[in-house]
């Protein structure tokens, strides 16, 4: 029987959430999330029978916080406010990412801060349950006072507006939910704006950039260490005791890879004695900067934990009598974290282009260009070009969106975060990388291939392997754009880091991610 996730009871991590969104464990609403739920439900009617003045509930927004709403106006009110901020602009976000919008904020309502009722807890459940998943535009969020227009799009399907993804198409919410059998929702008060208060837009990002930046960061050592190979470096940089002496974790994680990636190898040990003193930096300091970027990565994992199992909406509905009206919407303390796995991500890339040039540059027994007749040939001249490319990109994309803010809300939100655009910037570097580390390996594989007969250590050469049954050795020019797109697409789909760790593992050997 399936594993079961309690929403709002129990621990959300990065993991489990990338599990409930691939459909590899379920989610439920257990009975004492329930009683959370109607206990805070119950608030809301009492604060609203006792015409107690409470943002949100009986009163406008934001701006109009001091505008009274009847308790008759109290469902359109709730109405409203999904569809006027329903403002989003862009391109559409992946189905995926909207899934993981909808598991975060059902968690987060879950908890029982927030007054929303068991109907509208029910039916966001039976939307991931059922992939009926919203149409969520990818711009339009500052990132305080939540993921506004974000949100908005993601819960305009409860109520029979906006569109939704069903089997891979895009279709009308209400005529989903027509074809499904079920009715829109009313709303109640204060269900609106517990739907569209929050950080999702900003987590869901973190969420998704903390699995690709950590299946990067895996490819990013295995690479470099063939790329190492084929330049004929040394493994002495990756020494324990070097990094005892300067213990960031990263660091010695990066070392302790690369020195197992590299045991036993026939290309190293035939060097040993060779008059050559350092390696450029792109090869001895993988520790320190592959580290650093690990230590970036770790970071980002601790914080994004913390806030997906967070209540981010406002206001925070305690007792009948006991609400705040506070702030933890604002997207800060995610953004900073974003902004700083964005040019750690980036660093990432930026060496290896690095470690590109040097394979190509015709240095330490390598022929120039990577190819034998080069002149007729180009080899692998251009290829680095589209690394300088990305590598570019990237450092244009590394400005701190958090160091931005524009007042909204007529003043009444004065500092903003911008959170949203940190979570889309750090996606789209690591896009960026993913190919960058394509052509190192297109790269590394064909350096590697003119030290024969000599092999390198057993698990790379199982790497190398892989990269072979995609892409042919070189002899002379092809559409290399080609090679690059097979390659990307093992790194993304993860399936050069598995077949490292599932030599390693086959093999009994311990390498820590």
């Amino acid at each position: 029987m399936k594993e079961s996730f309690k929403y709002g009871i129990d621990h959300l991590s990065v993991d489990k959430t990338i599990a409930l969104a691939n459909g590899r464990l379920g989610g439920i609403i257990c009975e004492q999330a329930i009683q959370k739920i109607r206990r805070s439900s119950a608030f809301v009617d009492e604060i609203v029978e006792a015409k107690s003045v409470v943002y949100g509930i009986n009163t406008g927004f934001g701006p109009l916080c001091d505008t009274l709403i009847s308790a008759e106006q109290t469902t359109h009110l709730q109405h409203n406010l999904l569809k006027s901020h329903s403002v989003g602009v862009g391109n559409l976000i992946a189905p995926r990412l909207s899934k993981i919008m909808l598991i975060l904020k059902l968690h987060a309502l879950c908890q029982g801060y927030s007054g929303i009722r068991i109907a509208t807890a029910e039916r966001i459940l039976w939307m991931i349950e059922n992939d009926v998943i919203p149409c969520v535009p990818e711009q339009g969020s500052v990132g305080a006072s939540g993921d506004l227009a974000p949100l908005a799009h993601l819960f305009l399907p409860l109520i029979g507006f906006g569109e939704v993804f069903q089997k891979e198409k895009v279709i009308e919410a209400s005529a989903a939910l027509e074809q499904l059998g079920l009715m829109p929702l009313q709303l109640g008060p204060k269900e609106g704006l517990a739907l569209i208060n929050g950080t999702q837009f900003i987590a869901a990002h973190a969420v998704n950039a903390l699995e690709r930046m950590h299946n990067a960061l895996d490819a990013a050592d295995i690479i470099g260490a063939l790329s190492l190979e084929g330049l004929m470096g040394s493994s002495k940089p990756f020494d324990r005791r070097l990094h005892e002496i300067r213990p960031f974790l990263g660091n010695q994680l990066v070392a302790k890879r690369l020195s197992v990636l590299l045991a036993n190898s026939e290309i190293h040990n035939a060097h040993i004695d060779c008059n050559r003193v350092q390696d450029p930096y792109s090869l001895r300091c993988m520790p320190q900067v592959h580290g650093a970027s690990r230590t970036a990565w770790m970071h980002l994992q601790e914080l994004t934990e913390i806030e997906i199992n967070s209540v981010t909406d406002n206001p925070i509905i305690l007792g009948s009598f006991d609400t705040i009206s506070g702030g933890n919407f604002h997207g800060e303390p995610i953004a900073i974290p974003l902004d700083y796995a964005t040019v750690a991500a980036s660093e990432l890339g930026s060496i290896s282009e690095r470690r590109c040039y040097l394979i190509i540059e015709g240095r330490y027994g390598l022929p120039k260009l990577l190819i034998e007749n080069a002149g007729l040939n180009s080899g692998f001249m251009i290829p680095q070009y589209t690394a300088a490319a990305l590598a570019s990109e990237n450092k244009s994309l590394c400005f701190p969106a958090s160091a931005d803010s524009i007042p909204t809300s007529l003043g009444q939100e004065d500092h903003v975060s911008m959170g949203s655009i940190s979570g889309r910037k750090l996606n789209q570097v690591i896009g960026n990388v993913e190919n960058i580390l394509a052509i190192e390996l297109l790269y590394a594989a064909q350096a590697v291939d003119f030290r024969r007969p000599l092999k390198s250590s057993p698990v790379l050469e199982a790497v190398h392997a892989l990269v072979r049954s995609k892409v042919a050795f070189a002899k002379e020019d092809s559409i290399f754009s080609k090679d690059i797109q097979a390659l990307q697409k093992i790194i993304v789909e993860g399936l050069l880091v598995k077949c490292a760790n599932d030599f390693l593992v086959k093999n009994n050997i311990v390498m820590d991610n």
